[in-house]
């Protein structure tokens, strides 16, 4: 099969297709042939040895993809085989043709949603319902969405205007606030601009809620436009750092979350015609590497997805 090998961490062109064995199911797996993938900006930053985590090199990054299940292994039922299906993966092994992924982590995909709306709502969707959820905006209350036009955000945006906020988009390109503006933000602003907060803080008398996708110095502007009450959900740190809490800011924590189920509620969402994921841009597999450079350019609105050719 064809995989996306990066060999040493580096620049988007460390991402090289290359013919590799295919992958085998072992007890409680099964083998996906992968019709979408998804990126998302934490991997751009791995790939450079900048994010969160290392993986051991060699490796084919990528955690989430939609497919048909092609083969199972041991103590999977062969009634999966030939099921559409969208999977996390343990982390790597997404950009290539075919990936392996664990039985228990298979999602159905529902009827009339595509592989490349279900894999754009995984990671993405169930971050933003989990998120929403946590911080609970209500009717009226104004709501904060950094990176507004990206796969989050503008996920984000939309659930927040559904539950009846009053939203701000905030993001770096033209293009991305029309975007925030057309999913329903009734103000939409700059965060590289020179007095974006002041705008803000004009226009709204203080925020009660902030999602900060953006982290280091965008989010601690964001956090300081809270009103004493406010709730903040630090989710990214696309801005080079995870923001850290101001001491006035009060830390909650929730029990960990069933992924799964979040991203079941996302998908359900979609399928409902409720939920609506912004794919800005489907690359083939073969130029992973352009899709990295196009993310960290910022030059790409919504999800970005790589695409195998069968």
């Amino acid at each position: 099969m064809r995989a996306v090998v990066l060999r040493r961490y580096g620049g988007p062109e460390e991402l090289v297709a290359e013919d590799v064995p295919d992958p085998v199911a072992g007890p409680g797996q099964v083998v996906i042939e992968v019709a979408a993938a998804g990126i998302t900006f934490v991997e751009t930053q791995v790939r450079a040895d900048r994010g969160p985590r290392r993986v051991e090199l060699p490796a084919v990054l990528g955690n989430g993809v939609a497919g048909t299940v092609r083969s199972v292994g041991e103590r999977v039922p062969t009634s999966l085989t030939g099921a559409l299906v969208v999977s996390t993966l343990g982390g790597t092994g997404g950009y290539a043709e075919l990936a392996v992924a664990a039985s228990g982590d298979l999602i159905p995909v529902p009827d009339g949603l595509s592989p490349e709306v279900a894999v754009a709502l995984l990671a993405d969707g169930r971050t933003a319902v989990g998120l929403t959820r946590a911080a609970a905006p209500r009717p009226g209350e104004w709501v904060l969405v950094e990176a507004a036009g990206g796969g989050v955000g503008s996920l984000l945006v939309q659930l927040a205007v559904a539950a009846g906020a009053r939203v701000v988009g905030a993001a770096s390109s033209s293009a991305k606030r029309d975007l925030a503006a057309g999913l329903g933000a009734e103000l939409v602003v700059d965060y590289t601009a020179p007095g974006w907060t002041d705008a803000v803080r004009d226009a709204t008398g203080g925020l009660d809620v902030v999602f900060d996708g953006v982290g280091g110095e965008v989010g601690a502007a964001a956090q300081s436009l809270l009103k004493d009450g406010g709730r903040l959900s630090a989710y990214g740190m696309a801005g080079g750092a995870m923001m850290a809490p101001a001491p006035r800011v009060k830390a909650v924590a929730w029990p960990d979350a069933d992924l799964r189920e979040l991203a079941r509620e996302a998908l359900a969402e979609a399928a409902a015609g409720r939920l609506r994921p912004v794919i800005g841009a489907a690359y083939p597999l073969e130029a992973a590497a352009e899709a990295h450079a196009a993310m960290e350019a910022r030059a790409v609105t919504g999800k970005t997805l790589l695409l195998p050719a069968h």
